[in-house]
């Protein structure tokens, strides 16, 4: 089956790593197909094994490699699929489109901040069913940033 690993946590607050070694310490866990969307953390493979025991199996690989505490959501081909044809944005060169995956209920902490921000020309965001989608400015950011809530929960 295939699978898409959506890293948290990669490539900000001092945690940086090359694409390219987490393909492979992908590999070293026994996941073929293994390639990455670009630098975002996020890591396309296929697998026999369910996603409760790949997350497991891929959280302490990553961790032990890596020597930090991985944390990372694992969506089937079909799941993926579904959220990115359910982008209710329309494409333009001159924006941005986020969907965000994270623990239930994180949409609506993160629509809840959105609301709060001030905003740039054009930039909007939806809840579609239980993703939050944002769309936003390539040149200007608003006051809007996706903090911790979009990962793992707090102790």
């Amino acid at each position: 089956m295939k699978y898409c690993a959506f890293l948290r946590g990669v490539n900000v607050k001092g945690t940086n790593m090359k694409m390219a070694d987490v393909c492979q310490v992908f590999k070293k866990a026994g996941m073929q197909d293994v390639g990455s969307v670009l630098a975002s953390g996020n890591i396309v493979f296929s697998s026999d094994q369910n996603a409760e025991d790949l997350k497991t199996t891929l959280e302490k690989a990553v961790s032990d490699h890596f020597s930090y505490e991985a944390f990372l959501f694992i969506k089937s081909q079909e799941e993926t699929e579904i959220f990115r044809n359910s982008n209710p944005f329309e494409k333009s060169d001159d924006l941005h489109i986020y969907a965000f995956v994270g623990n239930p209920g994180v949409e609506n902490v993160l629509m809840e901040e959105f609301t709060k921000a001030s905003k740039t020309e054009n930039e909007k965001a939806e809840i579609i069913d239980n993703l939050f989608y944002w769309q936003v400015s390539q040149r200007k950011y608003s006051g809007f940033f996706i903090r911790e809530s979009s990962g793992k929960e707090k102790s």
